[in-house]
């Protein structure tokens, strides 16, 4: 039994209310759930019935999930290249800082010279790439879930700068501090704690 034009155009309008951008994946996915469905319909499920229970077995997560690894696997070698330099970044960024804390407690020479460049690797090109790694894979979900990482990295910013303008008796440390303490309570705790609330009650 063929499926009828207007429970193709359903079809459709699911793949559609998805927003999947990648074309080919997205027929590949129309004709998976088209066979499935008719093969379900076949047996006496309901129309309704049959093209949720195919979703539910093809994509439980939602079918931008199915995109998202699509895309990491066409793009696997580039991707883990990034991974491994950003990471390699924060692994060369946290040991200097480490160097320079060690430094300073014993009283050695560049002590402040390898805790701001270990501080400014880690504050100003690991976060980010940590932060933008994290929202590609927050990109199909909710709203609330891609603020908190926003504000996460705003706030980890400004109160990570304060710690550097503390260190070095820059003026200014009070006023990042309050302000990342504000980011931080205001904007990345109540999107915390509402995911968390979501995720508990779902």
């Amino acid at each position: 039994m063929r499926l009828t034009d207007e429970q193709e155009r359903k079809i459709i309008e699911v793949l559609d209310k998805d927003g999947l951008k990648i074309k080919s994946l997205s027929d590949d996915i129309l004709d998976h759930l088209c066979c499935v469905v008719e093969i379900r319909i076949k047996k006496g499920e309901p129309f309704e019935m049959a093209l949720q229970k195919a979703l539910m077995e093809l994509a439980p997560n939602g079918l931008n999930e199915i995109e998202q690894k699509t895309i990491f696997l066409l793009n696997y070698k580039r991707i883990l290249m990034m991974k491994r330099l950003m990471y390699l970044i924060g692994f060369v960024g946290a040991f200097t800082l480490t160097g320079g804390i060690t430094f300073k407690v014993l009283h050695y020479p560049y002590a402040n010279m390898l805790f701001t460049v270990g501080f400014l690797l880690l504050l100003f090109v690991f976060l980010p790439l940590y932060t933008f790694d994290k929202f590609k894979l927050a990109i199909a979900r909710s709203l609330s879930e891609r603020l908190k990482i926003i504000m996460g990295c705003v706030s980890g910013t400004v109160i990570g700068l304060s710690g550097l303008f503390k260190f070095l008796h820059w003026q200014g440390a009070s006023v990042l501090l309050l302000a990342g303490a504000f980011i931080f309570a205001t904007g990345y705790l109540p999107f915390l704690f509402f995911t968390m609330y979501k995720k508990s009650v779902s």
